[in-house]
């Protein structure tokens, strides 16, 4: 496989948005009929997820180390679908044609070699992955049971909810949702909890305006109200082989996974053997900082703790807890505090957001290795 030549005419392929996507499925469809049950009646944000699940393969196709996990995660995650190793032959059809017919005249016999190796190498790892999970006896999905439901917010609640069956994740990892009044749209939310010995979760829920399967969850889809959860994925957890401090940046809804690695590092025991660990958490307007009294306490009841909110839309003040409320985003907020040499640093929250924070981080010291992030907001609808 040719890298670059992937690249280049990836880029030119996206250049075309939307049309990309639709044109794919059309021909999947069209093709194979029978696999149009498996997706949603609406089709939006799946045609979004193809997009960026290509441009996620093709900027790491170098790096194994990295590709490797995020295909396996696609795998076991696809499970939840019904698929199975015999549909990846008829996508791969699809997607080869699709490439095809919008990279134009670029496309050659070479390209369409380095494209089919490239899918091929992708649909076995994910196969693989999807193999061994079903050999190891984990479920597609797990059902669960909503448990648990405030309003933090006029558009932001924290829901908890009871698997039937154990779920075994790390903290910072993600599942996706589906909640039994929207069937067949999974969206991806963060857990924000560590693994509790009742096995409940907790997910920060942000009501989308336009959204499909947000405003049902936020609302209250009411207690005892079924939803199944995917198999848990995601790079964003903790470094435990890591002596360094740390630094957190969460932006909105995005505190969730950091919350449950914080709630992790609380778990260790002593004190002495927790880095110690700043988070800056940023909304909009002081309203949205809807955590506020459970950051209070964590950072109260942890001495290796410290906590700065800031507000971006209005001017910060002391706020109704022991919390200074600073203004500002969050990279401004981090600016404040001097250089971040030698730290760990977990950010998570929008794509804005995490890009401008990241560079901020870089801009004062932060090495890029040292830099964990995940961005799920193109998900949250």
């Amino acid at each position: 496989m040719d890298e670059r030549r992937l690249k280049d005419s990836f880029a030119r392929v996206a250049a075309h948005g939307d049309e990309v996507a639709l044109f794919f499925y059309s021909h999947l469809f069209l093709a194979h009929p029978e696999v149009r049950d498996m997706f949603p009646v609406s089709m939006s944000v799946t045609r979004d997820r193809l997009l960026t699940a290509l441009g996620q393969i093709v900027s790491d196709v170098s790096n194994l180390d990295s590709l490797v996990p995020y295909l396996s995660g696609l795998g076991r995650d696809h499970r939840k679908f019904g698929a199975t190793p015999e549909h990846y032959p008829a996508i791969g059809r699809s997607l080869i044609a699709t490439l095809a017919y919008f990279a134009g005249d670029v496309w050659d016999d070479e390209l369409a070699r380095d494209w089919t190796d490239a899918y091929t190498l992708v649909s076995r790892v994910m196969a693989d992955a999807a193999r061994r999970d079903e050999e190891q006896h984990n479920p597609p999905w797990w059902d669960a049971t909503v448990v648990g439901h405030e309003r933090r917010a006029i558009d932001i609640a924290v829901v908890t909810v009871a698997p039937a069956q154990q779920l075994s994740y790390r903290p910072g990892q993600c599942v996706n949702l589906e909640i039994s009044q929207r069937p067949r749209l999974w969206r991806l939310y963060s857990m924000a909890n560590a693994p509790r010995p009742d096995g409940t979760v907790d997910f920060h829920v942000k009501i989308i305006d336009g959204g499909q399967v947000s405003p049902v969850l936020g609302r209250g889809p009411g207690i005892g109200s079924a939803l199944r959860l995917g198999p848990p994925f995601g790079s964003l957890v903790l470094d435990t082989s890591s002596a360094n401090d740390i630094v957190m940046a969460a932006g909105g809804t995005g505190l969730g996974p950091l919350k449950a690695i914080l709630e992790q590092l609380g778990h260790r025991g002593q004190s002495s053997t927790v880095p110690r660990t700043h988070l800056f958490v940023g909304a909009r307007t002081a309203a949205e900082l809807y955590d506020l009294a459970d950051l209070e306490k964590m950072a109260a009841s942890n001495p290796w703790l410290t906590v700065t909110p800031a507000v971006s839309h209005e001017r910060g003040s002391p706020g109704d807890s022991a919390l200074r409320i600073e203004s500002g985003t969050v990279a401004d907020a981090l600016a404040r505090r001097g250089t971040w040499r030698d730290h760990d640093a977990y950010v998570c929250g929008s794509e804005a957001m995490v890009t401008a924070t990241v560079s901020r981080l870089t801009a004062l010291g932060a090495s890029p290795e040292r830099i964990f992030i995940e961005n799920f907001g193109w998900s949250e609808l």
